[in-house]
């Protein structure tokens, strides 16, 4: 039998180092027998990095529930240059559907606990209708274009995970690290039937959200729904259990969106998928991956970017049949709800 030694040590030359390390270090929950989907590249080249060119779609009509995972990537530190200002070097926006001019917004506190804080935002202007609704409770807002979830920290608040409600896009990152200020966001994902119409998005009749599980649970416009359960949230990651009610059949279910102009200046540079059947990883560039069919995939970075150095690396896996991800070996079985 190989010793824990020998099976890390050939596990760091079977995915090299630096993957094995981004790995072990932060979205560690490898599922490796869950459901094998179909990922696709849907990418496209730009030199505008304010711009989401970045798309990988995940596609299986049988999946019901998986995990999505934002962790710190490999090489954040304490004494790292953290750069999260916006570069409009070589933009134009007047084609781009989701910008809209800066103005003021309208802010609402939907709900407010010790350890727990969701906050909304509606915009003068939004890119797409505003038909959503947002329930907490007996609370329903109409119009609002962005939900913020709050959780509370050593020395006060820090915002975890965005929603923008009227056009599914969603955005994570774990909490920082105790030896740091603050971390940023970066890339985004959506979750459920994706329309193509201008640019990928998934249109939500209403969003519920359940601050005594942490669950958001969305109903969408073309039917079907689905809930977002924050699992997990730590100084390592956030991870959310995702399920749907049914298994979507016509398209993606999900789809990772981010921006690459370069290696050095990107959101997402890296992918990885553990192939169906594979006996260890294939690793490449983002914009040179094409398609695969994997039961797990990590995107992310090893090496920093001068566009939001902090933000965190996106990992999806657990994909099941069933109403659960499928459940990581380190992990206890899900809390049932007894039915009333």
């Amino acid at each position: 039998m190989r010793s824990a030694h020998s099976f890390a040590t050939a596990l760091r030359v079977s995915l090299g180092f630096g993957l094995w390390l981004a790995l072990s270090s932060g979205a560690m929950s490898a599922s490796l027998d869950g459901l094998a989907v179909d990922v696709k590249n849907e990418s496209e080249q730009v030199l505008c990095a304010e711009k989401d060119n970045v798309a990988v779609s995940f596609q299986n009509k049988d999946v019901r529930s998986f995990r999505i995972e934002a962790a710190h990537p490999v090489y954040l530190s304490a004494g790292m240059r953290d750069n999260f200002e916006a570069d409009w070097t070589a933009c134009d926006m007047s084609a781009d559907p989701s910008y809209a001019a800066p103005g003021q917004p309208r802010k609402v506190t939907l709900y407010e606990e010790t350890d727990l804080w969701v906050v909304g935002y509606a915009f003068p202007a939004f890119w797409r209708p505003s038909s959503a609704t947002v329930r907490i409770g007996d609370r329903v807002e109409k119009g609002l274009h962005l939900l913020q979830v709050w959780v509370l920290r050593t020395d006060g608040a820090e915002e975890v995970l965005v929603l923008y409600p009227q056009d599914g896009y969603w955005r994570p990152r774990p909490m920082t690290p105790p030896n740091m200020r603050n971390t940023g966001y970066g890339s985004s994902f959506l979750v459920g039937p994706i329309d193509y119409d201008e640019r990928p998005h998934v249109k939500i009749k209403e969003v519920a959200f359940d601050p005594r599980t942490r669950t958001f649970t969305l109903d969408f416009e073309k039917g079907g729904s689905a809930t977002v359960r924050m699992a997990k949230v730590d100084t390592n990651r956030l991870a959310l259990d995702v399920a749907f009610d049914k298994g979507i059949n016509d398209g993606p279910f999900a789809m990772l969106r981010s921006m690459y102009v370069t290696e050095f200046n990107n959101d997402m540079a890296r992918i990885a998928v553990r192939e169906k059947g594979a006996k260890g990883w294939r690793e490449e560039n983002i914009m040179k991956f094409d398609k695969a069919k994997a039961t797990d995939i990590w995107m992310g970075r090893l090496s920093p970017s001068q566009h939001n150095t902090s933000s965190p690396d996106v990992v999806f896996n657990s994909f099941s049949d069933g109403p659960y991800p499928k459940r990581p070996k380190n992990e206890p079985p899900p809390t049932i709800e007894p039915k009333k």
